[in-house]
């Protein structure tokens, strides 16, 4: 494992873990209790969570783009004993002894004598493995409780894509995050080598790491595939090392998909799905460039079903919400058991699906087409508009570097769709773009408003926090 030019070997981080484990021990975390990261990736952040989970605790890694009361709130939702940070995690009180893992005395010290070996665990598959706590694209987060059981099964799927003890896996996403370990954990799991970037995304040096360090996977977001494919250089960095590359988290343009299969050696896989588990599609995007607008079929052994508003299954061909069933389902929201039962659905033999919340349809060869979130979706006197539609629309006139569509209030059609674009230099005026877009739509599609901004608000792993827009959004 590796971070700039600090490394740890295999022995060498086996040995820090078990430290860890025997130090959480002796300060009174049974197998089953929790403890809590917060900050920036770094060895010292990954020979926690791992030393964690040898201690039989679940993992509560926080995301660090939420503010103090958010954070606050979690360490307590999940019963954190312990809470380790960093200095970019602001001060505030946590029921939990807060312990800095940036400063290497204070780390040092905490973990204790060279010699620590914990006490063995027997660990159960049904035992949890981490609490993610959701993005808060849609509301408050609620943690997420994965099993052992389900981050095997991620594991055990990632022996399809040429993991093991020479695999080196390069991270540039936040180890909070479930896109983050979906990569992580088959490398480490399989023997591989995990080398973590420094510092915000840079594209340009994240490529000359991939070459210096010839990378052979990647788990990236579609925004930092834009930003590194859109590198006026990006053909001169020697990627040849690479075997698989990877998205999660968001949309992921066909037009992005086929440029990254053009000019970036080695197979892209995009899978779709929820931090909450239920059922995944995966698009192996090098077997099938025909289907690059789909998010692939069902994995093996995932049952992925529509249902409409009412919650009755339709049959294949008709647009409704994605629901799913596998071994990689959350227990539960931490307590919070009137949301865990709002996403769940249950067919006529009372299997257990987890409601995404997405709105697609099945082509006839079975591929997933997304149509949009069921909670973003737009209704306008009494017509549904799907923001993704409108979005691929504006993505066809050059002015447009990123755009993002939601619903605001309307008082004579309910609601109205809204642009926000960041432009391109040298791009028209505003209401001239959205004239060019109302001319390429439907009437019930067409923009009211369309507004410029430097950025699109957006999550640790790369999500649109369209919340935000309409909350920002008046006339």
């Amino acid at each position: 494992m590796r971070q700039g030019s600090a490394q740890l070997t295999w022995a060498e981080l086996d040995a820090q873990v078990d430290r860890i484990a025997a130090a959480l021990q002796r300060d009174g975390v049974n197998p089953r209790d929790s403890i809590a990261i917060c900050g920036a990736n770094s060895l010292a952040y990954a020979a926690l969570f791992l030393g964690g989970l040898r201690a039989g605790a679940a993992v509560a890694p926080l995301p660090t783009g939420t503010t103090p009361e958010q954070l606050a709130g979690m360490v307590r939702d999940c019963g954190a004993r312990l809470f380790f940070t960093d200095g970019s995690v602001p001060s505030f009180d946590a029921p939990a002894r807060r312990i800095r893992m940036d400063l290497p005395d204070a780390l040092a010290a905490w973990i204790g004598p060279q010699e620590s070996v914990p006490k063995p665990v027997d660990i159960q598959p049904d035992w949890a493995f981490n609490i993610i706590y959701s993005s808060g694209t849609t509301g408050t987060p609620k943690g997420i409780v994965q099993s052992h059981a389900m981050r095997w099964a991620h594991v055990a799927r990632g022996e399809n894509y040429g993991y093991g003890p020479d695999a080196i896996a390069l991270v540039a996403t936040s180890l909070c995050s479930n896109t983050t370990l979906v990569s992580v954990l088959p490398c480490l799991a399989k023997g591989g080598a995990v080398v973590m970037t420094e510092g915000r995304f840079d594209p340009a040096r994240y490529l000359a790491l991939a070459a210096e360090v010839r990378a052979t996977h990647a788990m990236l977001v579609p925004v930092q595939y834009h930003r590194l494919m859109a590198l006026p250089d990006f053909g001169r960095h020697d990627l040849s090392s690479f075997r698989m590359k990877f998205s999660t988290s968001a949309p992921f343009a066909a037009k992005l998909k086929a440029d990254v299969l053009a000019r970036w050696p080695g197979g892209l896989v995009e899978y779709y799905g929820m931090t909450e588990g239920g059922g995944t599609c995966i698009l192996e995007a090098h077997l099938f460039p025909d289907k690059l607008h789909t998010v692939g079929k069902p994995a093996e052994g995932h049952d992925i079903r529509l249902i409409d508003e009412d919650g009755r299954e339709l049959p294949r061909g008709e647009i409704g919400e994605v629901v799913g069933r596998s071994v990689s389902m959350m227990t539960a929201y931490h307590n919070q058991p009137g949301k865990t039962r709002e996403a769940e659905w249950y067919d006529a033999g009372g299997n257990r699906f987890i409601r995404t919340g997405d709105v697609g349809r099945f082509d006839e060869d079975g591929f997933l087409t997304l149509m949009d979130r069921r909670k973003d979706m737009v209704i306008s006197g009494g017509f549904n508009i799907y923001p993704s539609d409108l979005e691929a629309v504006l993505r066809q006139h050059a002015a447009v570097a990123d755009v993002a569509v939601v619903g605001v209030p309307s008082p004579e059609w309910g609601e109205s769709p809204v642009a926000f674009v960041v432009p391109q230099p040298g791009a028209p005026e505003p209401a001239e773009l959205r004239a060019w877009a109302n001319e390429r739509l439907g009437k019930t599609q067409r923009l009211v408003d369309l507004r410029y901004l430097p950025e699109l608000p957006r999550s640790d792993i790369g999500k649109v926090l369209k919340r935000q827009l309409r909350d920002g959004w008046s006339a």
